[in-house]
Protein backbone atom coordinates (compact mmCIF):
# COMPACT_ATOMS: atom_id res chain seq x y z
CA UNK A 1 0.00 0.00 0.00
CA UNK A 2 2.98 2.00 0.36
CA UNK A 3 4.23 1.74 -2.46
CA UNK A 4 0.99 3.39 -4.13
CA UNK A 5 0.77 6.06 -2.26
CA UNK A 6 4.79 6.76 -2.82
CA UNK A 7 3.50 6.29 -6.96
CA UNK A 8 0.64 8.10 -6.82
CA UNK A 9 2.28 11.18 -5.19
CA UNK A 10 5.48 10.93 -7.23
CA UNK A 11 2.86 11.02 -10.12
CA UNK A 12 1.19 13.95 -8.97
CA UNK A 13 4.60 15.62 -8.52
CA UNK A 14 6.28 15.39 -11.82
CA UNK A 15 2.67 16.04 -13.50
CA UNK A 16 2.84 19.44 -11.92
CA UNK A 17 6.89 20.18 -12.04
CA UNK A 18 6.08 18.93 -16.24
CA UNK A 19 3.09 21.28 -16.51
CA UNK A 20 5.22 23.99 -14.75
CA UNK A 21 8.17 23.56 -17.38
CA UNK A 22 5.55 23.05 -20.51
CA UNK A 23 4.22 26.27 -19.59
CA UNK A 24 7.33 28.42 -18.89
CA UNK A 25 8.58 26.71 -22.42
CA UNK A 26 5.18 27.61 -24.09
CA UNK A 27 4.64 31.53 -22.89
CA UNK A 28 8.69 32.31 -23.47
CA UNK A 29 8.83 30.16 -26.43
CA UNK A 30 10.86 32.73 -28.74
CA UNK A 31 13.27 33.12 -25.55
CA UNK A 32 14.49 30.07 -25.39
CA UNK A 33 17.74 29.34 -27.24
CA UNK A 34 17.98 27.67 -31.12
CA UNK A 35 14.28 26.26 -30.95
CA UNK A 36 12.86 25.04 -34.21
CA UNK A 37 11.12 27.57 -35.76
CA UNK A 38 8.13 25.64 -36.66
CA UNK A 39 7.62 24.92 -32.22
CA UNK A 40 4.32 26.95 -31.51
CA UNK A 41 2.77 27.21 -28.13
CA UNK A 42 0.21 24.80 -29.08
CA UNK A 43 2.61 22.39 -30.09
CA UNK A 44 4.20 22.74 -26.81
CA UNK A 45 0.51 22.38 -24.80
CA UNK A 46 0.03 19.66 -27.53
CA UNK A 47 2.97 17.27 -26.44
CA UNK A 48 2.10 17.96 -22.34
CA UNK A 49 -1.25 16.74 -22.73
CA UNK A 50 -0.28 13.58 -24.79
CA UNK A 51 2.28 12.95 -22.32
CA UNK A 52 0.18 13.57 -19.59
CA UNK A 53 -2.80 11.70 -20.79
CA UNK A 54 -0.31 8.33 -21.49
CA UNK A 55 0.44 9.03 -17.64
CA UNK A 56 -3.33 8.48 -16.69
CA UNK A 57 -3.96 6.18 -19.00
CA UNK A 58 -1.17 4.01 -17.16
CA UNK A 59 -2.57 5.37 -13.87
CA UNK A 60 -5.87 4.30 -15.32
CA UNK A 61 -4.79 0.78 -16.23
CA UNK A 62 -2.68 0.47 -12.72
CA UNK A 63 -6.14 0.92 -10.63
CA UNK A 64 -7.89 -1.13 -13.33
CA UNK A 65 -5.73 -4.29 -12.03
CA UNK A 66 -3.39 -4.27 -15.44
CA UNK A 67 -0.16 -3.86 -13.12
CA UNK A 68 2.31 -4.17 -15.65
CA UNK A 69 1.12 -2.28 -18.11
CA UNK A 70 0.15 0.57 -16.07
CA UNK A 71 3.65 0.68 -14.51
CA UNK A 72 5.04 0.34 -18.01
CA UNK A 73 2.77 3.38 -19.51
CA UNK A 74 3.85 5.28 -16.20
CA UNK A 75 7.58 4.34 -16.68
CA UNK A 76 7.45 5.66 -20.30
CA UNK A 77 5.33 8.80 -19.17
CA UNK A 78 8.60 9.42 -16.67
CA UNK A 79 11.10 8.96 -19.31
CA UNK A 80 9.34 11.55 -21.55
CA UNK A 81 10.59 13.99 -18.64
CA UNK A 82 14.12 13.61 -19.46
CA UNK A 83 13.23 15.15 -22.49
CA UNK A 84 13.61 18.67 -21.43
CA UNK A 85 17.66 17.96 -21.11
CA UNK A 86 17.01 18.00 -25.03
CA UNK A 87 17.12 22.08 -24.36
CA UNK A 88 21.15 21.64 -23.69
CA UNK A 89 21.40 19.53 -26.65
CA UNK A 90 20.19 22.71 -28.77
CA UNK A 91 21.95 25.37 -26.84
CA UNK A 92 24.78 25.80 -24.42
CA UNK A 93 23.54 25.65 -20.64
CA UNK A 94 25.37 28.82 -20.33
CA UNK A 95 22.68 30.32 -22.98
CA UNK A 96 19.27 29.35 -20.89
CA UNK A 97 18.11 31.71 -17.77
CA UNK A 98 18.20 30.76 -14.22
CA UNK A 99 14.06 30.30 -14.49
CA UNK A 100 15.06 28.32 -17.74
CA UNK A 101 17.08 25.78 -15.70
CA UNK A 102 14.81 25.69 -12.95
CA UNK A 103 11.60 24.59 -14.37
CA UNK A 104 14.13 21.92 -17.10
CA UNK A 105 15.85 20.67 -14.00
CA UNK A 106 12.70 20.07 -11.58
CA UNK A 107 10.85 18.33 -14.66
CA UNK A 108 13.87 16.15 -14.87
CA UNK A 109 13.95 15.32 -11.18
CA UNK A 110 10.63 14.71 -10.85
CA UNK A 111 10.51 12.31 -13.53
CA UNK A 112 13.61 10.53 -11.65
CA UNK A 113 11.48 9.97 -8.57
CA UNK A 114 8.60 9.21 -10.75
CA UNK A 115 10.67 5.92 -12.41
CA UNK A 116 12.22 4.95 -9.06
CA UNK A 117 8.84 4.72 -7.86
CA UNK A 118 7.96 2.78 -11.05
CA UNK A 119 10.82 0.57 -10.61
CA UNK A 120 10.31 -0.01 -7.10
CA UNK A 121 6.47 -1.01 -7.86
CA UNK A 122 7.88 -3.45 -10.21
CA UNK A 123 10.67 -5.21 -8.56
CA UNK A 124 8.84 -5.09 -4.93
CA UNK A 125 8.31 -8.77 -3.53
CA UNK A 126 4.48 -10.07 -3.74
CA UNK A 127 2.84 -11.51 -1.01
CA UNK A 128 3.02 -14.78 -0.86
CA UNK A 129 -0.31 -16.47 -0.74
Amino acid sequence: MRMRVALAISLCAYAAASLFHHIHNAEYLAEYPNMPAWLTRMHVYAVWSAETALGALGWALLRCGYRLTGLALIGVYALAGFGGLDHYVVAPFSAHTATMHFTILLEVAAAGLLLIAVLGSVFKPRPAT
